[in-house]
Parts: structure tokens; sequence; C-alpha cells
């Protein structure tokens, strides 16, 4: 039995790897256009900005290592052209020399990956502009920075890669820019998370370009549609699509956006065939609904599937929840799940709430808040998904949050896990046991919410009491119109100043103190309702929201 794969890195390494694991006998064949068959693709920011010092700490099997420990015949430096689907070969052309010579197989895997998409914009094959998918392309930003010593730098997209990116470009010395055509950085966030990310970075000395894309690129000036910039180098990071040509081209089918279509086994449409990575479409686990979402560790998984397949035992791919974080500077952002557009676009009546909470505890010296954010299912109570925005300890708890989405668990099982606590390491009730808590006493009424974006619809004619419970210190750094100040601890004392007959909306700066008011009031006949996340999130997404983006005049 012979396996010829198309393409290493993630999911083609994998399967091959795999599949010798369960086939001592099988002969498999990994072509890799390249040089590199497989390479720590995620860690290339990371090289460029000098974190990880040496090109061989990014190469994570050479062909020499794959013949040495599994007897895996690697053809770097070959690009396959050509599948015969019938005679079951490919044809395959080595890019040293120009040949072409016939592959044969009996089990064909598809690893060919996602390309970075270019947009089709004047000045966009400068020597200027880069992407970046591979080491080559790594070494090429690299030696431009180490020779051309460019001063500055501009980011095309602020989506994971892009600012990992603007990250290891500060981190290298250069002024860094980011120019993002959505309203937020980093997609899988909702704006109300995001909007703590856009300060952090600013306060790095990274300027966002918000709202707004490039039009066009002549030498070092970038022309928005809104202004122009100038960089001495540009990175585009505006997305990838499947690199599926030479699938389509021998019947294999695909979706519109070009991703090949499997099955649950990684099958394609033509028997003997499997497709896996980047180029695959895959059904989102939540919504059961087609997705595309390039990530290592699902790339990983189906490899593996598809290996084990074909060497005759059972296995499936039940689908992709987007679990991924990001490290920005000293920030850690991580997402799983769907956010509130992919929720209202699945049609689903969904609830959320937030939490603001140290990650060990409060005595132990050292912790910053984390920002949380839940999303879940109004009729089921099943958790749709989380976002974290933090420092330290933000991976443990979206790790916890991202299994329990996997196990199908509600958003009041959160309540009864028994986490590891130390107070280096959390707390009695972790965070992750606060969501739960806190979404308990939403779904069983002991509270009830209203939102940061609901605040200028409150009534300002009296007919509803606005009430803030931080101390008087706290409210003038900031408050919120219309809004009187009681202090919670003499909240019993001035109870009578609060009408009886009128609803009353309650904030404090995180939505702990008010949740305390909302319980005594509401113990004393009141009808509240308490601000999730607080002045602190409200003032942060209103800050972002109406404090002008950067001046786009000529940036030197």
């Amino acid at each position: 039995m012979k396996t010829v794969i198309i393409g290493g890195v993630a999911g083609g390494a994998s399967a091959a790897a795999r599949l010798r694991r369960l086939d001592e006998k099988a002969e498999i064949t990994i072509l890799e256009r390249g040089e590199y068959v497989s390479f720590a693709n995620c860690g290339l920011p990371y090289f460029i900005g000098g974190v990880i010092p040496e090109k061989k700490n990014l190469t994570l099997q050479t062909p020499e290592s794959f013949q040495a420990r599994f007897r895996i015949r690697v053809r770097a430096n070959c690009e396959a052209i050509k599948i015969d689907a019938q005679a079951k070969t490919v044809t395959v052309k080595n890019r040293k020399t120009g040949e072409s010579d016939i592959e044969n197989y009996d089990t064909l895997i598809l690893s060919p990956g996602a390309e970075p998409i270019k947009p089709d914009i004047p000045g966009i094959d400068s020597d200027r502009v880069f992407t970046l998918r591979n080491i080559p392309d790594a070494l090429r930003i690299k030696t431009f920075i180490e020779n051309k010593k460019p001063k500055s730098a501009v980011v095309i997209g602020g989506g994971y890669i892009g600012i990992e990116m603007a990250e290891n470009l500060k981190e290298a010395g250069l002024k860094v820019s980011v120019v993002e055509l959505a309203d937020h950085l980093i997609a899988p966030l909702d704006f109300d998370m995001a909007a703590e990310v856009h300060r952090y970075i600013k306060s790095k000395g990274i300027r966002l370009y918000l709202n707004n894309g490039v039009q066009a690129m002549n030498g070092r000036t970038i022309l928005l549609q809104n202004g122009e910039i100038s960089a001495d180098m540009a990175i585009l990071s505006v997305g990838v699509r499947p690199e599926t040509a030479l699938a389509q081209e021998c019947g294999i089918q695909t979706n519109r956006r070009g991703s090949i279509l499997v099955d649950r086994n990684m099958k394609t449409n033509i028997p003997d065939i499997y497709a896996v990575g980047d180029a695959v479409e895959i059904q989102d686990f939540i919504t059961g609904k087609p997705a595309f979402l390039p990530l290592a560790g699902p790339a990983n998984k189906q490899g593996r599937i598809a290996a084990d397949i074909i060497a005759g035992f059972d296995s499936e791919y039940t689908g992709t929840q987007g679990s991924a974080i990001l490290k920005l500077f000293d920030m850690t952002v991580a997402a799983t799940g769907l956010n509130e557009q992919q929720a209202k676009e699945a049609g689903i009546d969904y609830d959320k709430t937030y939490l603001y909470s140290a990650p060990h505890a409060s005595y132990y010296p050292g912790g910053v808040n984390m920002s949380i954010k839940a999303l879940w299912d109004k009729k089921t109570k099943k958790i749709l998904g989380a976002q974290i925005v933090g420092f330290d300890g933000v991976d443990k708890r979206m790790d916890i949050l991202a299994t329990a989405i996997r196990f199908g668990a509600k958003i009041t099982d959160l309540t009864t896990l028994e986490l590891c606590y130390a107070p280096p390491f959390g707390s009695a009730k972790d965070p992750v046991n606060m969501l739960g808590f806190v979404g308990e006493n939403i779904v069983t009424g002991k509270i009830k919410q209203f939102f940061w974006h609901d605040v200028k619809k409150l009534p300002r004619d009296g007919s509803a009491t606005l009430l803030d419970v931080r101390t008087e210190a706290e409210v003038r750094h900031g408050k919120i119109d219309g809004f009187m100040n009681i202090p919670l601890d003499s909240l019993r004392e001035r109870i009578g100043e609060i009408p009886k007959n009128k609803p009353v909306y309650i904030h404090c700066h995180s939505g702990l103190r008010s949740y305390i008011a909302c319980r005594i009031l509401a113990g004393n006949g009141y009808d509240c309702f308490n601000l999730a996340g607080g002045w602190r999130l409200y003032e942060s997404v209103i800050h972002e929201k109406t404090v002008p983006e950067y001046s786009c005049a000529k940036q030197k």
C-alpha cells in the first residue's frame, strides 16, 4: 500500500507520521514543493522579532529525520503539478532541475494549505511589501530589516498574524502602524472586548487606523481610503485562501471559496483521495454549518484522522470551534466558539455576561484582573463561545471553557467544576466558577442585566432610577450622565432616597458591587437591573467609539 501526501507542515506531516505508527509496512512519500517539509509556521513572527533566535529552531522535521525515524520518503523542492485520479498518478516537477516524473499511489492525501491573499491594488508587488507563510518569507523579511534598516512599518490587516507581526516589528525597533478595514482588531472578538486591546496596543506606541483600507502603495507612501501614511516596509496580513487549483483540475469538489469538500473521515468525492488542513471546508462545531477556520490544531487532527482511516481504523472529525490565543507584548487575548455576530447570523437566541476577575487569590501579589465574556443559548443554556483579554492565567481559563464547550456544558455547569487552587495559581472560586455563578444568577432570575449598548437608551425623564454605587472618589474620575451616586456601603441607610415604584438601573466599576446592590434592593421590593461588565467595560467601549482615530494626515 503506497500513500502519497502532497504538502507537509501541520496536516501532511502529521498524517505521514501517524500512518507510519499505524502501519509499519506502508510506503509513504511526501511531496513538498518547498525546502522545508515540517516547520512551525506559527513561530515565524517570533523568528522575525528575534524571540526565536535561529532558523533551525523552527524546523520540526527534515527529510533526513523523516527517513531516519519513520522511513518516510520526503521529496523536497518537488511540486505536484497534475493528479490523474483514474490512473492514480501524480505528475511531479523538480523545482531545482525542472525535470518531471510520475508517482503512483494507492491513496492520496492533499495538504496544500492556504496562501496569503494579495489584494489587486497598485504597488502591491513592491519589494517593500511582504507576506508571511513560510520560512523563506520570514527570511526575506528578516534580511530586509537587517540590510535595509527600515525605521517604520505598516501591517495591513489586524488579525492574529497581523498583530503578532506588529508586536515583533515594534520589538525589533520599528515604528509600527496597523491598518484594518473593520472597526476592531482580531475578528473573533466582539468590539467590546477588542476595545481593551486597542487601548493597550496604542499604549505600546503602535498606531491604529481602523475602518480604513489600503487603496494604493507607491514607494513609502500608502494611500488609504481615508488619508495616507508613510512606511519603509509593509506586511500584508489580510487573510488567506485555500490553495486548491490542483485539486479542482482533477475533479475534486470545492465550495465557492475554493475549499475542498470532505466528509467526517476527510474523504473527498474521489475514491482514495483525502484532504486535510487549511485547504478544506470544515463544519463549525457550534452551528453545524460549513466554515473556513485555518488553524494548526485542527489541521494536525485532520491529518491524524485521514491516516487512521487509510490504516483501517474508525475515526472522524467532529468540527472546529475556533479556539485561538494571541500574545500581545504582556497581554494575552483568547477566544473560542461563537462571538455575537456569528450567533446572530446563526439565528441563535443567546444571552451573555461579563466578568472582571483576578487570575489568582487577590491577596497574593502580582495579579492583574482579566476580562471575560461568555455567550450561551437561552433555550439549552449551552455555552456558545467565550473571549478573554488579560495577562496571567488567560490560557488556563480559555482552555477550560473550550473543553466545556466541546463536551456540551451549560453555563451553569461551570459552577460545579473542581479546579486546582493555591494562592499563586487561582482562587477557591476560580474565575471560571465565578462565570458560572453569574450565569446561574441570570438564568434563574436572581439578577437582571442591561448592557453598555443599552445605556444611552435608558429613560432619563424620571421614570426610572439610575444608580451608581461606586465610591465618591471613583465617581470623580468619570461617570455616566444621569446616574445618581449612593456608595454601596451607604445604600441600606439611604434606601429611602430611591423610589420603589420605578425600575432601578445600577452600575459599579465591574458589576460585582452593583450585583450586591441589586440583591439588597430586590430584597426590599425593588425591580433592579445590573450593568454587565460595569463602568470599566462601558468606559472602555465608549472611549474607543468616540475618540477620533489617528489623523490620516501624512505620517513621517
